[in-house]
């Protein structure tokens, strides 16, 4: 059984909140566990190892995760920190989740580092390109007035739009004689600047803003802008997601038979 890491989201110590006050908890959504788990697989989450003023930080590190899954799914989340690509924040509520981005980048570079799969959902690619040196919209709205809405919060998830898939990409061929979908938009930031040696392989449509993204590098590295998690398998207007699940998970058994063969 292939073990899965997936990244933390954070609720940073908060002495206002009724439960758990002060205190920070981490936590994963667990539709994203449960779009894991309907292959073979052991979902974990990997929580951050970093100490507080109450408890000293852990003597597990990233690379000790790294060494012991197969895989990694960055989650969506709060926003990237502006200053992680060195932006200032244009307005106080866009600042993001700066420690949660050295969090994911550090765990990111651990799995890369080992050749083993990653793959981003939502903040989870954009945290792949800004840790390949890309830069971000910090609002789609201020700083891309022709984008779509692509992120409504009344309807949230059933928000969505025409997706088209780039030809002779990773992703087209997943989906032979496919080139426009339906997806899940949730998000106010995108991909602006893209990163080192990465390649997008779909765009939102018409407005041409980055929906998937991999990396040339020697490694599995691959993120989607929408939600797989989200999207309702009994919904036939919605794009598959599981082609995406397969392939990812394909590469996470190639690596670990690689490993065991050695």
């Amino acid at each position: 059984m292939l073990k899965i890491g997936i990244s933390a989201c954070f609720f940073h110590a908060d002495p206002q909140r009724p439960i758990f006050k002060g205190m920070t908890l981490q936590y994963i959504e667990q539709n994203v566990a449960h779009w894991l788990m309907q292959r073979d697989v052991l979902a974990l989450m990997v929580p951050s190892p970093e100490g507080s003023t109450r408890r000293p930080g852990s003597r597990a590190t990233m690379e000790a995760y790294a060494e012991e899954l197969d895989g990694l799914v960055l989650m969506g989340g709060a926003d990237v920190c502006p200053a992680t690509y060195g932006e200032t924040a244009l307005r106080p509520e866009w600042n993001g989740d700066r420690i949660r981005d050295d969090y994911e980048i550090a765990l990111l570079d651990a799995f890369v580092s080992r050749r083993k799969p990653v793959l981003g959902v939502c903040r989870g690619a954009q945290v792949i390109n800004v840790a390949r040196g890309g830069t971000l919209y910090q609002d789609l709205a201020t700083q891309a007035p022709f984008a779509l809405n692509h992120r409504n919060w009344t309807i949230y998830e059933d928000n969505c739009h025409a997706t088209s898939f780039v030809p002779g990409t990773g992703l087209a061929r997943l989906y032979p004689r496919v080139t426009l979908v339906k997806t899940n938009s949730i998000h106010h930031q995108a991909i602006r600047e893209l990163g080192r040696d990465l390649v997008v392989e779909a765009w939102s449509v018409p407005d041409r803003i980055a929906e998937a993204i991999r990396w040339n590098g020697p490694s599995y590295l691959f993120g989607v802008q929408w939600h797989p998690e989200f999207h309702d398998p009994a919904d036939p207007s919605l794009l598959d997601d599981t082609p995406i699940l397969d392939d990812f998970l394909a590469a996470a058994v190639q690596h670990k038979s690689a490993a065991f063969a050695l």
